[in-house]
């Protein structure tokens, strides 16, 4: 399975591939529950038993899904990452590419909502394909407080804290277009600036 870019969804030419993008659809703006493999197979134009021959079940298709989801996040934190940048510039690169695929692949961030919904089985899935990531993330935080470009604080709390803040704002953008409000470009940047400037009191000046 190839791995994207965060500027657009993934070329799907296989049948397994169009599956996937299209149960990723599904789960992001219906969620989990809502989604059947029978209106799949209708969508795809094909039978679900075909479905059922890629995914054994309803399930590992959503497994599937997830792992899918994860890697192009993981990339597009990892593009970010090997930019390298330090300091709040490499914060605002990471803000950039997040938003981003929020106004372009909002499916993800909403997949990112249902898993993260209280009781999900597959949380746990997610949180292990992103904690390599998210121990980077931390490592940097920590050096760049050694550094003396960060004020000192617990790197893996203030990491969770960064995530909530960045995918929250993200979400905003994905919930406008769930109710046929389109995120322009102009209301993305808007957004990154003030996020921006939230976080670099947080991180950098003086309270």
């Amino acid at each position: 399975m190839g791995r994207v870019t965060d500027t657009a969804a993934p070329e799907r030419t296989t049948t397994r591939d169009r599956i996937l993008t299209a149960a990723l659809a599904a789960y992001g703006t219906d969620g989990y529950s809502a989604t059947s493999l029978d209106a799949l197979a209708e969508q795809l134009g094909i039978r679900k038993q075909t479905i059922l021959y890629w995914f054994p079940s309803k399930q590992e298709l959503f497994e599937a899904v997830i792992d899918d989801a994860a890697a192009s996040l993981i990339e597009a934190f990892d593009m970010a990452a090997s930019t390298g940048l330090t300091g709040m510039a490499q914060v605002e690169e990471i803000i950039r590419r997040v938003l981003r695929l929020a106004v372009r692949r909002p499916e993800l961030l909403g997949l990112v909502r249902e898993v993260s919904r209280p009781g999900s089985l597959s949380a746990a899935r997610l949180v292990d394909r992103v904690a390599p990531t998210f121990a980077r993330a931390a490592d940097f935080l920590s050096r760049e407080m050694d550094a003396g470009r960060f004020r000192r604080s617990d790197p893996s709390m203030l990491l969770l804290s960064l995530y909530s803040t960045v995918v929250g704002v993200a979400g905003e953008l994905e919930v406008q277009r769930a109710i046929g409000l389109e995120p322009t470009l102009r209301v993305a940047v808007m957004r990154r600036r003030e996020l921006v400037r939230f976080l670099r009191v947080a991180l950098v000046e003086p309270i």
